[in-house]
Parts: structure tokens; C-alpha cells; sequence
């Protein structure tokens, strides 16, 4: 297979490729679902939610931070996450060109 050639799309394609990348795995959406329902949290506690072990959800954590869905701070030996509001803005106004545009086209 070849390698992609991202430098022939825009920046803005290539960032929701990034997010749409991150939010392709079931776990990171229980993740976004669970921080969405607690506000904010410890990675620990994150681990007690889902059915996998703390390295798998320290890399899910770290794919979603990387395409920058979640943000965290450090608090003593622990991250605290939350959603990153920005990301999901961006993503907002992404399908909601998308609705606007496809309600306008007479197709199929």
C-alpha cells in the first residue's frame, strides 16, 4: 500500500481526517461519553469504566489528546481530562456546512 500524501490537502481536511481517525475506535467514543457525563476525571477512573487494561486506555487517552478531542492537566501524579470544546466547534461547523449544503442539492 502506498504512503498518503497529506501534503496535497488542505490543512483543514487534514485535521478532520486526524479527528475522524481519533473517533474510530468504539473505546474513545465511551471515553468522550464518559467524560461528557462526569465533567472531568482521572485516568484511573476511566479505567474502572471500560473493559480494558490502563495501558490501552492510556493510548486511547493519548490518540484522542493528539488530535486534540480532550485535553488534560496534571494534578500531583494523575492527568485530570476533559473535552476540548474548540475540537468540537471545529467539527460542529464541519457537518453542519455539510447539512446546509447537501439540504440545497437536488440529488438521487
Amino acid at each position: 500500500m502506498g504512503a498518503t500524501k497529506t501534503e496535497h490537502f488542505t490543512a483543514k481536511q487534514n485535521q478532520i481526517a486526524t479527528i475522524a481517525k481519533a473517533l474510530g475506535h468504539p473505546a474513545r467514543i465511551a471515553i468522550i461519553e464518559y467524560l461528557l457525563k462526569v465533567n472531568e476525571c482521572i485516568c484511573g477512573d476511566i479505567v474502572n469504566e471500560l473493559p480494558l487494561a490502563q495501558p490501552t486506555v492510556s493510548q486511547h487517552l493519548k490518540e484522542l489528546k493528539n488530535a486534540g478531542l480532550i485535553k488534560g492537566n496534571i494534578e500531583g501524579n494523575a492527568i485530570c481530562y476533559c473535552i476540548d470544546e474548540t475540537t468540537f466547534d471545529l467539527l460542529k461547523t464541519y457537518f453542519s456546512t455539510i447539512i446546509a449544503v447537501t439540504k440545497e442539492q437536488k440529488c438521487c
